[in-house]
């Protein structure tokens, strides 16, 4: 099984995540923020990654903190759990409609990270969770992950159905990325031999 546990503590988080990438999709998250344990927790969901995330964070300064440092270790565990990333998929990509929204992502685990965001919000908070800290996470988990990833919401309106439809888009996409090709055996999913710069 490729698994991984990240635990990290600063003066801003205390923070312990563990990833399993062959799971079943389930989870356990606390991270003291409603809205984003419902994100996380979808996916874990439909990524089929198990997460257990439990962060006691700075929530009394503002929820910037403990947001990052989520998508931080989410993205070092799911890194550490890939290894050398013999034999994945690499690649994801995937169209996610709810209701009136559709988004696209569009991801590589190419070791080289980027993030293109082109989605906004129009409402500064979504449960207690400001909105603009959700590009922020994706940004995170990029760097932490070593992921280039697109992410476009295409068309919506509803702002909890555009948060949810981008993160069950990422879900299914690293879904895609981090499953093991059997064609592919222990090569390295690169004519360089290598992922990453």
């Amino acid at each position: 099984m490729r698994t991984a546990r990240i635990a990290r503590k600063t003066h801003e988080t205390d923070i312990a995540v563990e990833v399993n990438l062959d799971g079943t999709g389930s989870y356990d998250v606390a991270t003291g923020i409603g809205f984003l344990d419902h994100m996380i927790e979808q996916f874990s969901r439909h990524s089929l990654i198990d997460i257990t995330c439990r962060i006691d964070g700075d929530l009394h300064v503002d929820q910037h903190h403990t947001t990052e440092d989520s998508a931080i270790a989410i993205g070092q565990a799911i890194t550490d759990a890939l290894g050398d990333k013999a034999g994945i998929g690499r690649y994801g990509a995937a169209y996610s409609p709810m209701d009136e929204t559709l988004s696209r992502v569009a991801l590589d685990i190419s070791g080289r990270p980027f993030l293109v965001w082109k989605a906004a919000f129009t409402q500064e908070r979504l449960g207690e969770m400001d909105t603009e800290l959700f590009e922020h996470w994706f940004h995170s988990i990029a760097q932490a992950a070593g992921i280039t990833l697109h992410i476009e919401l295409l068309h919506g309106e509803n702002n909890h159905h555009v948060c949810e439809s981008i993160y069950k888009g990422f879900a299914r996409a690293m879904r895609q990325a981090v499953t093991l090709d059997p064609r592919k055996g222990e090569a390295i999913p690169s004519t360089k031999g290598r992922l990453g710069g």
